[in-house]
């Protein structure tokens, strides 16, 4: 996923103004020259109690109101009107970023979502963000989440006008992501269902609705994330495979799930192998979207995905550097020895949010230079899917 990246907390209207008044001249400008190269760093200075931080940064998310990595639950603190504009500006420039990267696929860049999770989760009925509970995190620290207490709901579709916006914008292939069932569980305190099998199963429910709606809409390829299966492989078999089959449920388009490490600037220390993947052989999904270029993944895993497409994650998000053509190339040739090129298409190992704008562009651009050099030494035909780049 790529992103643009806004963090501040805007609570009196002289400071709307201020960020209004910036949105207006990144706007303005993509009317008159449709130019996205456009410097977005901007710092104000703390002690004046203006702005008590606000700066944008391609890649990462637009957050309002919260800052990543800590433990409060990050909320947006715009007026809406003001951050739809926001959010509709930011995602173009994600685009753009995008194809002139080369990507076959391309996504909104995830800017409306303050988390992984909590974008969706908003929206649905029977939770409280306003007084959130605590759990504990994949990096083993608490966290707040929403607190669960009444039934789940799903009022109205969350995601179909942000997918209607990326189809507008695009003319490639278009893939949108959604939380899925058992990670959001994971990161919920349920004071209602008293199981967490019934609550995924609800959640799975709201989500499959969602999907559906999606594909009616006009999506190409729809991404369920579920980084807590790997996260909690105890729980994942217990229940976790069948919310997500159940999410799935009567699904026609092209699904995928994606499961990962979680953030390198966030988790460090990474596992040489998956703790739960062979598993997800029987689940519906099209798709498996897995993490090898930060583990050093050993790519026997992909012979329990026979029959599945592999997402295979080629770049590395620990670091900064741009990875020469060559090295991602490599990391995909690794994988020729478990499954053939049919059946892989390449992406990042996860979100590029906590990388500097300038890394995350050029390591898309590798990405898909390494995509164009294996498509020639293989002599694939031009619109061959193999090793499709998102």
């Amino acid at each position: 996923s790529f992103a643009c990246f806004l963090v501040g907390h805007v609570a009196r209207q002289p400071q709307r103004r201020l960020i209004d008044q910036y949105a207006n001249r990144i706007r303005a400008d993509l009317r008159k020259r449709r130019l996205l190269e456009l410097d977005l760093s901007v710092n104000f200075d703390r002690s004046r109690n203006t702005v008590p931080q606000a700066f944008a940064q391609l890649p990462g998310r637009l957050l309002l109101g919260g800052e990543p990595g800590n433990s409060k639950l990050i909320r947006f603190d715009l007026d809406p009107a003001f951050l739809e504009q926001a959010q509709d500006d930011a995602t173009e420039l994600a685009i753009r970023a995008q194809e002139r990267a080369g990507l076959d696929v391309v996504t909104d860049g995830e800017v409306r979502r303050e988390s992984y999770s909590n974008h969706f989760a908003a929206a649905l009925e029977g939770l409280d963000l306003d007084h959130p509970g605590t759990v504990i995190g994949r990096a083993g620290t608490p966290t707040q989440v929403p607190r669960v207490v009444g039934p789940l709901g799903r009022p109205a579709p969350v995601q179909v006008r942000d997918l209607q916006f990326l189809r507008s914008r695009t003319d490639r292939a278009v893939k949108i992501t959604v939380p899925g069932p058992f990670t959001m569980t994971q990161l919920s305190a349920d004071e209602h269902y008293g199981d967490p099998e019934a609550l995924a199963m609800a959640y799975a429910e709201l989500v499959n609705a969602e999907v559906h709606d999606l594909f009616a809409a006009g999506a190409g390829i729809v991404q369920i994330d579920e980084p807590y299966l790997q996260a909690r492989p105890d729980a994942a078999r217990a229940y976790g495979l069948s919310a997500v089959t159940a999410a799935l449920s009567g699904i026609t388009g092209t699904t995928a799930v994606h499961l990962c490490f979680g953030y390198a600037a966030l988790v460090n220390e990474r596992p040489s192998g998956y703790s739960f993947l062979a598993e997800l052989a029987d689940c519906p999904a099209d798709q498996i979207s897995i993490e090898t270029a930060q583990s050093r993944l050993d790519l026997g895993v992909l012979a329990d995905l026979a029959g599945k497409t592999v997402v295979l994650g080629v770049i590395d998000l620990s670091d900064p550097a741009v990875e020469p053509v060559d090295v991602v190339a490599d990391r995909v040739r690794r994988a020729f020895r478990h499954t053939a090129p049919a059946h892989l298409a390449l992406a990042p190992d996860c979100g590029m949010k906590y990388l500097p704008r300038a890394s995350a562009e050029g390591k898309m651009r590798a990405m898909a230079g390494a995509a164009a050099l294996l498509r020639t030494e293989l002599d694939l035909v031009p619109g061959d899917p193999a090793l499709e780049d998102s």
